[in-house]
């Protein structure tokens, strides 16, 4: 399925990444532990009944978090790799709330317009060309109630500041515990400049607020992964 909202390389995710991505990002589990946390804090005070959109939903995790967490609540997941939907479907029915899932596969352009009570992209946004992430951002608070709250957490640094080769060497650590090869750990500067979108976190929240959002408010920072909250006006 096209999008404007395309990742910058289609090809990422085939079904090789896609089965072996858990296990992969197991190691990172303090890490993502910690982030479904605070998200189940920042989105805790929606109704009972909320409807979450779940934007580049991948296996599924952060539906998983929520779902939890939220017994009333129901999801519409969107991504644009089948390969991880499929995986994604398989863990909600095993963990008995596909019921209150639907998973489709696109981006975010191609969710149902409005009515969400909240939005959650975690690990999503870097995959969007520069070019296209303020659409990206746009159909997400399109698709958002009045007061709906947009969740997003995405690699974010600035790579020509002076501190980023100092962060550039934290992320590798992070890159080692997921198995990277001594080649791709020494391209990995150029793996953030050139392949992936990674935005220095004004960038970012100038994105939100040309979409209509008031002023992100940061909540996480683990290395280079970065995280924001805005409510729709």
């Amino acid at each position: 399925m096209q999008s404007s909202n395309a990742p910058a390389s289609p090809n990422f995710f085939t079904q090789e990444v896609a089965d072996g991505y858990d296990r992969r990002n197991s190691a990172l589990a303090p890490v993502s532990d910690c982030l479904h946390f605070l998200v189940r804090l920042v989105l805790a005070d929606l109704p009972d009944d909320a409807r979450v959109l779940c934007v580049g939903v991948g296996t599924g995790a952060e539906i998983l978090s929520l779902a939890t967490a939220y017994p009333g609540w129901s999801f519409v997941g969107v991504d644009p790799s089948e390969e991880m939907l499929a995986i994604a479907r398989r863990r909600l029915t095993q963990a008995g709330v596909m019921h209150r899932c639907e998973l489709l596969h696109g981006y975010a352009a191609d969710a149902p317009p409005n009515g969400f009570d909240a939005a959650v992209a975690l690990l999503v946004a870097h995959f969007i060309k520069r070019d296209d992430r303020q659409a990206f951002y746009c159909a997400i608070h399109d698709r958002l109630k009045p007061g709906g709250v947009l969740v997003s957490a995405e690699i974010s640094g600035d790579p020509d500041a002076p501190d980023f080769p100092a962060m550039l060497e934290d992320w590798k650590r992070i890159q080692s515990l997921m198995g990277a090869t001594p080649d791709s750990l020494a391209n990995l500067d150029r793996m953030m400049r050139d392949v992936l979108s990674v935005l220095a976190p004004g960038e970012t929240e100038a994105l939100w607020e040309a979409c209509g959002f008031p002023r992100p408010i940061p909540f996480f920072q683990a290395f280079m992964i970065r995280g924001w909250h805005a409510a729709k006006e």
